[in-house]
């Protein structure tokens, strides 16, 4: 059995894969494209372009309006499918990261790292951006569309639910990652309810993620709701990502140890692999001498162990000694790099696979020990 297209809003993606957004610098044009060219949906992550924009006139802020648009502009060159941005609800920038999307028509708008209770008011009349929240429970969800709808007679066009198993920031506390009721098993049922009370007003897709490695979890979330899935640390060892090759291979020569749970100066926990970086901060070792662009409007940085946008930066473009590499819970099964086009003709055979099985709903997550080679 093939993969589906689903539909979100006015947009039909052929293949119901999206592409997370991975910042700083790690999911650009050059991924994006490559996974629209084969079906899917490809993500710009907005944030930290200002950094890699510094020819252009103007402050941080500014550089970040040129980056975006730059990126939009090259991703229109590359390709003619489905490409959506992700701007976190923490950025200082949000409004104006909303406002450059839609004023370059990007497709779609992910956003999450807190609730987008007002992404619909930067809508415009002639506007085709479809808006996209990124939730990490049912009570979210609910809020979100109750807000929108009172609010701009407006619901989701689709809801992203992001499980436990994520890499970067987790909209959960520390002792709910492993709590199995907070498990993505869990979650996409629940969510798929709340858009489904909404059925007669707007058809409103659930996408899941975190966590999801192959094509079996896709058949598997698709059997309890999700029309489809958001995978982001299976597309990073790839050779169309847009990180150094340095980045990619922490992917490719880490193991399942190797993945620990962070306290985020964003003040959310997250999900990354360990390295230099990470154990100077546990010691101390790391702390910022200033804010020079305040990119969070959470972070205080005389109270921040470390510039998450500066380390995420450095990571991205290689040096892993002044940063580190988010990642998912499976992050560590990769093995080699391959092209975005191998990665997702070898989810498509393996949820073909598992959509002829019997009951698609209990074919397990692969373990390292059967898992590893195929990543």
């Amino acid at each position: 059995m093939e993969m589906k297209s689903f539909f979100i809003g006015r947009y039909e993606v052929k293949l119901p894969i999206i592409q997370g957004g991975m910042g700083v610098g790690v999911s650009l044009s050059g991924l994006a494209s490559a996974v629209a060219n084969e079906g899917g949906l490809g993500v710009i992550s907005v944030a930290g372009l200002g950094l890699l924009y510094p020819e252009s006139d103007g402050d941080y802020f500014a550089k970040c309006v040129y980056g975006l648009k730059q990126e939009l502009r090259k991703v229109r060159e590359k390709t003619r499918g489905i490409i959506g941005v992700n701007i976190m609800v923490a950025l200082t920038n949000f409004a104006d990261m909303v406002r450059t999307s839609i004023a370059e028509k990007a497709d779609i708008i992910f956003s999450g790292a807190g609730l987008p209770l007002d992404l619909p008011a930067y809508l415009q009349g002639d506007s085709r951006t479809m808006l996209v929240p990124i939730v990490s429970s049912a009570r979210a969800a609910k809020i979100l569309c109750e807000k929108w709808s009172a609010s701009y007679d407006y619901l989701p066009d689709a809801v992203v639910v992001e499980g436990p198993k994520a890499g970067g920031h987790l909209g959960f506390k520390k002792d709910q990652i492993e709590d199995e009721r907070y498990s993505l098993e869990h979650l996409v049922p629940e969510v798929a309810a709340v858009t489904r009370s909404y059925a007669g007003r707007k058809n409103i897709p659930v996408i899941a993620a975190g966590g999801i490695t192959t094509g079996e979890d896709i058949a598997r979330f698709m059997k309890l709701g999700a029309s489809a899935a958001q995978l982001g640390s299976l597309f990073v060892p790839t050779t169309e990502c847009d990180a150094s090759p340095e980045f990619k291979n922490v992917y490719i020569n880490s193991g399942r140890e190797d993945i620990r749970i962070i306290q985020s100066p964003v003040g959310m926990p997250g999900r990354a692999f360990d390295g230099t970086f990470i154990r100077k901060v546990a010691e101390g070792k790391e702390k910022p001498r200033g804010c020079p662009h305040h990119c969070i409007r959470t972070c205080d940085y005389t109270r921040s162990p470390y510039c998450i946008l500066k380390a995420l930066y450095h990571a991205a473009k290689g040096n892993m000694q002044e940063g580190y590499a988010f990642a998912g819970a499976n992050a560590y099964l990769a093995d080699r790099i391959r092209s975005v086009k191998e990665v997702i003709d070898r989810l498509k055979a393996e949820f073909s696979t598992a959509m002829s099985a019997s009951d698609p709903a209990i074919v397990p997550l692969k373990t390292p020990a059967d898992a590893g080679p195929n990543l």
